[in-house]
Order: structure tokens, then C-alpha cells, then sequence
């Protein structure tokens, strides 16, 4: 048994263990965060943004100074941030309790507050410590001389490093370099000193327990999202960084893992950042609204030209504010340009035309617009937008530009399709590589702003960082002969300037143009297949959608078993009327008909057939997408295959063949869709079904009757009198 004075004595010994263990508790109150900065970029607004939201106390160094450090991106260099230290530091040097952390700005952000910071620095034992990297740079040949290592990485990093002031000041003050020399081979080789190395008692953080640099070691790192925040982990380590520091050329890692460390996205709360740093506009008078430069870029054929243009005039943006640039390079285009031009001239007169007769290369044209902007000090924004973008959301210019960013594209993507304007990640060769939260993205299941490396077809740049950031630069040429749109992404990267997509809101989709063929006359209606969308909203009627929501209003029973309803769009019925007379291989209404199998037909029309006109499959796909549903909600039980061989446009005229004999239509049910207006385009015509003794006498273009066919509805197509009728009819199932 213990006896009572060595409990005692045991005591006593703990209660000083305790004591000095209270006293090697640092303080969140003496600690000092010192960065270099000489303006305030995309990445320096980052760093400071994840500094406040931990309470860092931060100190620049440099802000408003010009940079003579040399061009560290791709070389040795940065030595002007260890002179801007050492005149900090020799003000600090006698406060012995301070913990001064210096870290880049940057290509740095911090994923923990102060107290993991220095719970961590303390455990670690050291006075100062360095971050490591797996890279011995700038100076190879000094591998040899590092102190082996176990476990962890080996090589100092000077991106990053933490130590009392009176020691690191004491490190500092050794700088008797020219501002280019590199501060990292200065840091590294007082560490490789071990005289020094024991003075001042200096480790690095081989498991980066407080720094993660990601060069040589993105694949150690993932994310880990915790209860509202997300972590970057390191996996081969098991360690969760303080400090993450995308060194060298992971700045593009950076970026994806600053999507979400700490709090920019999480599962809880979706987009942390989102709404920081916001502009708003519903106060400010039209007149006082952002000069904006946008630039139109049509370089290939592309489908709904005519929907694209008009919807630059119904942008929620005053016109008076818009000066346009439009750059076409198809011949087939012209058309759309001069019908836009000649009914819209007023909203933009200060608008610039370049046609394809002027030959200017793509890369040119983008250049040529830009510039415009760049030039004009009243531009403020810089709106670049491709002819295969469907802006269907009027707001999209006001949102862009409320968000505040430098570089901003709305998310787009081809319908059904994971097929973007944005790229999440790039390949080693700089190409497309797919990022973990690609689809989930594309697919709007994580709604945010993300920092991403490529944006195309739509984006808006400010005015004021086309004047600084990227005034030196050529932002779409290349002398290798890149595609214009690579060059922008990497230019636009180089300069360190950040490049968002947003998917907060709905803002359009990216048309279909690989598939466009020109030959035809209205070859828009081909595209139901690569458009589906784009196609619904031109050649359906609008009112089609209110057959399955009120029934009673927009479906019609002029006859038993016989419904009418809105299929047709008058523009569908007239491009369909206006290709079957430019086609003109009308039938000659006989009985023989070498279009049949037998070559008879026993009820013959004056008519077209869709399988002569190339547009078989489309109708089919038309019945399957438009007739069906609306046939099993009439027709309650029956499920119809959508099955049609008979599918035609007749043409009813006095002199030619003014009605159709009564007859039984070879289909389980018929679709009879009127592409005419009766009183405008023709007088009498009209449909009598015998059995009901009714009669169906004005039929409006584009409804369509639906009406059984081989046993019930016994019918005739009544006289016309006057003009030309058209009809769209389809033997479904037969």
C-alpha cells in the first residue's frame, strides 16, 4: 500500500504537469496571420473570405506595390514576400508569445479555425515549423542533404509556415537577396543548416497535419463532408489539413476543393457563399443601368435562328443599355439576320453587323467584339453569346451581372443530355476530364456558383478586368491555331482571374446544330430528335399542355367518339403546307398509285406522303410524343402503338378535287389536323360522319380530329368551293 506521503508527492506532480501543460495552451489572441498580396484577385478575395469566416487575424503585405518578384508561376522567384516579412517581423520580434503564420494568399485557403491551428502547432513540439512537399525545388541537388524521413512528405514548401515570432523573425532577418531570388531555396537551405535547424528548432509537416500543398499529391486528397462543412482529408496520412495550399499547377484542384471547403456548399445547407458580395438592381432606373457590350457569334448553321434573335429583344434589360455586335458566318443565316434587322433596327442603333461576305475568322471576330468593350471606359460588362444557346430566361443578363463575379457563365446543357458549356475538371493535356460532381451539377442536384476551368457559347465578363487583369493579353488567337474557345479558358486562367458557372436558376439550353441540314426548306421541322424542346416550343400549339389540365375547355366533341384539340402551331401548319408545294410531287388523285405496295388506292386524294418528303421518322416520332397521350386520356383502356403507313397531306380545290367520297379509313383511329384557315384560305370543305348524320364545318388550323376508323366513322370530305384546303391525315394502327 502507498503511503500517504508519496500520494502526496504524486500529487503535487501532477498538479505542475497540469500547470505547464495550461501554460503551453496557446491563444487564439496571440496569433497572426501574414500574407503578400499586391491586388486584391479572384483568389485573394477567396483566401480572405475562408480567413473571416474563421476570425483570423490577417496582416498584407505588399497590397498597391509592384511586383518584382519574378514571374513564380513558371519560374524561381518571390523573393520580395521575405523583405516585405523581415521589415514586418523586426516590429514584432520581442513579443514572445505571438504565433505569427505566414501562407500565401493566392492559391490558399483555410479549411479550420485558430484553435485546430494551433492545438496542432503545439502538438508538433517545434518552435517553427515549414510545410512539405514531395518536390525538391527550385534546387534538386539539395535531396540529399534533407534529414530522412519514414513516413510523410520530405522536402520543405515555403508557401506555408508557422513559429513564434522572435524565431521566425530571427530567420527573416538573414535576407540579403535581390526580390527575385526565390524564397523558397532561402527558407531551405537555413533548414538544411542543422546548427540552425536545432537554433531555432525547425520540423517540417511530413503528414501534413496543418499544411496539405496539393502538388505531387492530389490523389492523397479528398473531401469529407462533415455536419455543415466540408473537410479536405488527407487519406494517405489520415489527417485533416488546416491550411490548403494548391502549389504549383494544382490551382485547378484548388479551386474544385474551394467549391466546398469549408462551408462554400454542403449537403445541409447547399451554397454557403452564394449570396456574399451581391449586386442588386431593382432600384436603379433603366437609364443608370450597366453599359453592356454583347456579342452574337453565329459560325455555323444552326437550328432556330429565328427564335435565338428574337430573344435578344426580350431580354429584361433596357436595349438603350445593349450595344450589339453580331458576327455571321453562314451564308443560309443571312436571311434570319436581315428579318431581325429590319423589324428590330430601332432597339439597337448602335448595333455592328459583320456578314459572311467580309471573311473574318472566328477567333478575329471574338477578338474584334471584345475589344469594343475593352476600349470603350463606359463598358462595363462584356455578354458573349453562340448562336446554339437558347436563353429562354429573360433575367439572365440582370443575374449574371448581380452575381458579382468577373467571369460568370449560366449553366446550359443539351436537353436529356449531360452534354454542357462547362467543363469540371481538365485532362494533364487540357482537355475535357469529367469532375466527381459533373453530372450532379449538369443534373441541378447541388445548385450553386462554381469555380470551374472552362466555360463556353455564354458568359459575361466585367469591363474593369478586361481593362486590368486581361488587358494584355490575346484572349482568343493563338499561334498554334487552338480552337477560340480553348484559348479564352487557359488566357483567362494564366491571369489568375477565376471562371464561374451558376445553375441557381433555369436559364435556357444548348441547341443541337450536327444534325441541321440547309437544303431543306424549313429545315427546323426535322428537328424533333436533336431539339425535342426547341421543336415542341415552335411547332406545337400553346395550348396544346391544357388538354390534360382542362379538358372541358380545350377538347371538343363536335360529333360522337369524334374530339377536336390544339396539335398544330400556324407556324407547323404552314412550313409543313409551304414543303409539300415547294416539293410539289402531288398525286394525281386516280386509283393507281405507284406509292402503294399494290398500286391502288381505293379512296385516292390529291396528296403528299411523308416518306417523300424525308419526314417519315419525325412524324412518327410526333405521333408517339403528342397523339398518343392524348388518345389514351380520350380513349380510356386503349393503348395505341403508334404505328401509321399512311400518313399524308391532301389538297382539296374546286378544279382539282373539291371532296372525298364516303369511305372507312384503314386505322384503328385517324388524326385529321387542319394547316389552313377556312374563310381566309378556302370557302365550304369540312368533314360529315353519315351514322351520326353530323357534320363538322370549321375546322381550325391546326386542331386536329381524332376519330375511330375501319368500323364506326363512316365519313366524307365535304365540297370546297372557293381557294385551297389543306389537311394533315394519319391512319394510326392500322
Amino acid at each position: 500500500m502507498a503511503s500517504p506521503v508519496l500520494l502526496c508527492l504524486l500529487a503535487v506532480s501532477f498538479l505542475r504537469c497540469s500547470v505547464s501543460a495550461e501554460q503551453r495552451r496557446l491563444s487564439p489572441d496571440n496569433l497572426l496571420v501574414i500574407t503578400a498580396a499586391t491586388e486584391e484577385t479572384d483568389g485573394f478575395r477567396r483566401f480572405m473570405r475562408t480567413a473571416r469566416e474563421f476570425n483570423y487575424t490577417v496582416k498584407i503585405l505588399g497590397l498597391g506595390e509592384e511586383w518584382r518578384g519574378g514571374d513564380v508561376a513558371r519560374t524561381v522567384g518571390g523573393g520580395q514576400k521575405v523583405r516585405w516579412l523581415k521589415a514586418e517581423l523586426l516590429k514584432l520580434s520581442e513579443r514572445t508569445e505571438l504565433v505569427v503564420l505566414f501562407v500565401d494568399s493566392y492559391d490558399v485557403v483555410f479549411a479550420s479555425g485558430p484553435e485546430e491551428l494551433l492545438s496542432k502547432f503545439s502538438r508538433l513540439g517545434h518552435r517553427v515549423v515549414f510545410s512539405a512537399e514531395g518536390f525538391c525545388w527550385p534546387d534538386q541537388r539539395l535531396s540529399s542533404k534533407y534529414p530522412e524521413v519514414h513516413s510523410g512528405k520530405r522536402y520543405l514548401n515555403s508557401g506555408g509556415f508557422i513559429g513564434f515570432a522572435p524565431d521566425v523573425s530571427a530567420i527573416v532577418q538573414q535576407w540579403k537577396y535581390k526580390d527575385n531570388y526565390d524564397d523558397q531555396l532561402f527558407y531551405t537551405k537555413i533548414y538544411l543548416d542543422k546548427e540552425q535547424r536545432t537554433k531555432f528548432n525547425m520540423t517540417l509537416d511530413h503528414r501534413s497535419r496543418i499544411f496539405q500543398n496539393l502538388n505531387g499529391a492530389v490523389d492523397e486528397v479528398v473531401m469529407k463532408f462533415e455536419k455543415s462543412k466540408v473537410r479536405a482529408r488527407n487519406v494517405a496520412y489520415d489527417t485533416l489539413p488546416v491550411i490548403i495550399h494548391g502549389n504549383g499547377p494544382t490551382k485547378l484542384q484548388l479551386n474544385y476543393l474551394s467549391n466546398y471547403v469549408p462551408t462554400a456548399w454542403t449537403y445541409e445547407n447547399g451554397c454557403g457563399i452564394c449570396d456574399d458580395d451581391l449586386l442588386f438592381f431593382n432600384e436603379v432606373p433603366d437609364d443608370e443601368m450597366p453599359l453592356v457590350h454583347v456579342g452574337i457569334f453565329i459560325e455555323h448553321p444552326t437550328p432556330f435562328m429565328e427564335e435565338f434573335l428574337d430573344r435578344l429583344t426580350t431580354l429584361n434589360y433596357p436595349t438603350f443599355r445593349i450595344h450589339l455586335f453580331i458576327h455571321n458566318n453562314v451564308v443560309y443565316h443571312e436571311r434570319h439576320i436581315q428579318k431581325f434587322w429590319e423589324r428590330y433596327r430601332p432597339l439597337f442603333p448602335d448595333a455592328r453587323l459583320v456578314g459572311p461576305e467580309e471573311n473574318l475568322e472566328e477567333d478575329k471576330a471574338r477578338t474584334m467584339a471584345v475589344e469594343a468593350c475593352r476600349k470603350d471606359p463606359d463598358c462595363d460588362y462584356y455578354f458573349s453569346i453562340d448562336s446554339d444557346v437558347a436563353l429562354t430566361n429573360p433575367d439572365t443578363l440582370r443575374i449574371l451581372i448581380e452575381e458579382n463575379k468577373s467571369v460568370i457563365a449560366p449553366m446550359l446543357s443539351k436537353h436529356g443530355k449531360l452534354w454542357s458549356n462547362f467543363w469540371g475538371a481538365l485532362s494533364p493535356e487540357g482537355f475535357y476530364s469529367r469532375s466527381e460532381d459533373y453530372i450532379e451539377i449538369v443534373q441541378g442536384k447541388r445548385i450553386g456558383v462554381w469555380n470551374v476551368p472552362y466555360i463556353s457559347q455564354a458568359y459575361l465578363i466585367k469591363g474593369s478586368v478586361l481593362r486590368s487583369k486581361l488587358s494584355q493579353v490575346s484572349l482568343y488567337v493563338d499561334e498554334d491555331g487552338m480552337d477560340p474557345d480553348m484559348v479564352f479558358c487557359r488566357t483567362v486562367r494564366d491571369q489568375g482571374v477565376f471562371m464561374f458557372v451558376s445553375n441557381r436558376d433555369e436559364f435556357g439550353r444548348l441547341v443541337a446544330s450536327s444534325n441541321f441540314n440547309t437544303s431543306r426548306l424549313h429545315p427546323d421541322m426535322w428537328q424533333i430528335f436533336d431539339n425535342p424542346v426547341d421543336w415542341k416550343e415552335k411547332y406545337i400549339n400553346e395550348n396544346y399542355s391544357k388538354i390534360f389540365e382542362d379538358e372541358k375547355t380545350f377538347v371538343e366533341q363536335p360529333c360522337p367518339d369524334v374530339y377536336w384539340f390544339p396539335a398544330f402551331s400556324e407556324k407547323m401548319c404552314d412550313h409543313l403546307v409551304e414543303t409539300m408545294e415547294d416539293y410539289g410531287g402531288w398525286s394525281s388523285g386516280s386509283h393507281k398509285d405507284e406509292r402503294l405496295s399494290g398500286g391502288y388506292e381505293n379512296v385516292p386524294t390529291v396528296d403528299i406522303h411523308m416518306n417523300q418528303i424525308g419526314f417519315e421518322k419525325e412524324w412518327l416520332k410526333f405521333l408517339k410524343e403528342y397523339i398518343v397521350p392524348v388518345t389514351e386520356k380520350l380513349y380510356p383502356g386503349y393503348y395505341p402503338k403508334a404505328q401509321a403507313i399512311m400518313n399524308f397531306v391532301v389538297r382539296y380545290r374546286p378544279d382539282e378535287q373539291p371532296f372525298l367520297r364516303p369511305h372507312h379509313d384503314s386505322s384503328t383511329f385517324t388524326i385529321n389536323i387542319a394547316l389552313n384557315s377556312k374563310n381566309i384560305d378556302y370557302e365550304g370543305g369540312g368533314c360529315r360522319f353519315l351514322r351520326y348524320d353530323c357534320n363538322v364545318e370549321s375546322p381550325r388550323k391546326g386542331w386536329s380530329f381524332m376519330h375511330p376508323g375501319r368500323l364506326t366513322h363512316y365519313h366524307e370530305g365535304l365540297p370546297v368551293t372557293k381557294g385551297t384546303r389543306y389537311i394533315m391525315v394519319s391512319f394510326v394502327d392500322p
